[in-house]
């Protein structure tokens, strides 16, 4: 348990740096822009393999027993969540609707994972993704994220689509080898 939880304080301290313009722009102005993202995304890297060998190592105990249709609604909203993971990083209309499409898929991923695990650990790791998601759309929203305003072609939409839906295929598959539990 120690281990998921200094993966979850290593992984969310670097997140959390953008909250605060000045720290971020003294790193910015240390480090330069490609230094600051690699040392970002190596930190980020490190945190999230902690956690995800903090989850496998951690002891199983059950806190509440999830309701039997918790799974399935899982997988049902997984789908969405991936297409919304996607579409932060391809070129979409869907910007143009919602601010923060990356944010909100890792809300709904934590959500129904929440829902459809009741051990200690799981409840630990998605409240801690469910609390940080809606905190960085909020900070984000008080630096003055806006939605996209300009029109793509429809195929870069189905682009998103697609590749969400495979992201969402190979998960389905590989879940139980990269996170060691079945999917239903």
């Amino acid at each position: 348990m120690y281990i998921l939880l200094f993966g979850l304080i290593v992984f969310f301290a670097i997140h959390l740096l953008p909250a605060s313009v000045s720290l971020r722009q003294q790193a910015l102005h240390r480090l330069g822009e490609y230094g600051y993202k690699g040392v970002f995304a190596l930190i980020a890297l490190l945190g999230l393999a902690l956690v995800v060998y903090g989850m496998s190592e951690s002891e199983s105990m059950v806190i509440w027993q999830p309701p039997a249709w918790a799974p399935h609604l899982a997988l049902a909203f997984m789908l969405p969540a991936a297409i919304l993971l996607v579409a932060a990083y391809m070129p979409t209309n869907l910007k143009r609707f919602i601010r923060h499409p990356m944010l909100w898929g890792v809300t709904i991923w934590a959500t129904v994972h929440l829902l459809a695990n009741g051990d200690l650990g799981s409840m630990i790791l998605f409240c801690s993704f469910l609390v940080y998601s809606l905190f960085d759309m909020w900070s984000a929203n008080r630096r003055g994220a806006s939605k996209g305003n300009e029109t793509k072609p429809l195929r870069y939409d189905a682009g998103v689509v697609v590749t969400g839906t495979a992201v969402y295929v190979l998960l389905y598959y590989l879940h139980p080898y990269f996170f060691g539990v079945p999917v239903i």
